[in-house]
């Protein structure tokens, strides 16, 4: 329990600007010089490795958590949303207090780009300006299936608190709200279960339209490539620090 507490604080702690290079104090290296840098000390296999990840990742869909308590259920959303190579994660506070869980997110949130919001309203706002359509799964009398909803454009997929859903502010920025399939007795999925059926709904619309997921760009890739570098080598930050004559 414990360690759950602590790798949600590691999460909130980890959300900030997206990496674009290091910097330290007035010293700073471009994304191309940390891969300089770095890239001798990695192995030709975790150079493929992390290129073959890369290769799959998209900022097309954004994965959204509003108001969740549980901390494993965002460790479980996180780890779907990595698996599936969707690079951008979103998580809204709104003053919610954190139960503790078992489930961990196996580390999933140190390759994704984590975004910490404090209430609903800059977090719609962000994506909106970002160009991102809003999904809500939610139970209304206007909610669509999600297989009817284009899910190939810039989508914010948001799922909500676990006892009370997502909230009217959410609802009211939503462009769409989905219902997943549900042919059995079974009225509703957990939070979990739920992101997984939805994400990956999306990946397989991207799969079946584009022959792929991945879509960075030349810049994007770069810029990912060596922020994995910087978490696969040991001490990457003191050889940095080096390079640069601070110690």
């Amino acid at each position: 329990m414990e360690n759950s507490r602590l790798e949600m604080n590691r999460i909130l702690r980890s959300g900030g600007v997206r990496f674009d290079g290091y910097q330290t104090g007035a010293y700073r290296l471009s994304a191309e010089e940390v891969l300089s840098i770095l890239e001798p000390m990695v192995s030709e296999e975790r150079q493929q490795r992390i290129m073959d990840v890369i290769a799959e990742r998209t900022y097309s869909i954004a994965s959204v958590v509003e108001g969740l308590t549980n901390t494993g259920n965002v460790s479980a959303v996180m780890r779907t949303s990595e698996g599936l190579g969707f690079q951008g994660f979103h998580v809204i506070k709104n003053d919610v207090k954190f139960k503790k869980s078992v489930r961990t997110s196996q580390g999933a949130h140190k390759w994704l780009d984590v975004s910490i919001w404090e209430n609903t309203l800059e977090c719609t706002t962000h994506l909106k300006t970002q160009g991102y359509q809003i999904v809500v799964t939610h139970l209304d009398a206007g909610a669509k299936p999600l297989s009817e909803i284009d899910l190939t454009i810039p989508t914010a997929m948001v799922f909500g608190n676990e006892k009370f859903g997502v909230s009217e502010g959410m609802l009211a920025a939503a462009d769409f709200t989905a219902i997943l399939p549900s042919p059995g007795f079974v009225q509703s999925y957990n939070i979990s279960v739920a992101a997984a059926m939805s994400l990956f709904a999306a990946h397989d619309q991207r799969i079946k339209r584009f022959g792929q997921n991945g879509d960075l760009s030349e810049s994007d890739q770069t810029r990912l490539k060596a922020d994995f570098y910087m978490r696969s080598v040991n001490h990457s930050e003191d050889i940095l620090k080096r390079h640069l004559g601070i110690f």
